[in-house]
């Protein structure tokens, strides 16, 4: 009987922002897959050819304080 094949990390995440257009960012990441590296997944699929596009944006950490953090998203 053949062993079933988990989805790797960088899989999980191409499936999240393929349905889920507003994009990923690395507390998301880690909340949905536990991804860590939420940066070196993203290079990984660009590696693998995808076209991801990213930005920073400027939320409120639990503090309430300004922070910026970044987007991926697919183009």
């Amino acid at each position: 009987m053949g062993r079933i094949r988990k989805p790797s990390q960088a899989e999980k995440i191409y499936k999240y922002m393929s349905t889920h257009k507003n994009g990923i960012t690395a507390l998301k990441a880690l909340d949905y897959c536990s991804c860590i590296d939420l940066a070196g997944r993203i290079r990984d699929l660009r590696e693998q050819g995808y076209e991801i596009n990213s930005e920073y944006i400027n939320v409120k950490n639990r503090k309430g304080e300004k922070c910026r953090i970044k987007r991926y998203w697919l183009a």
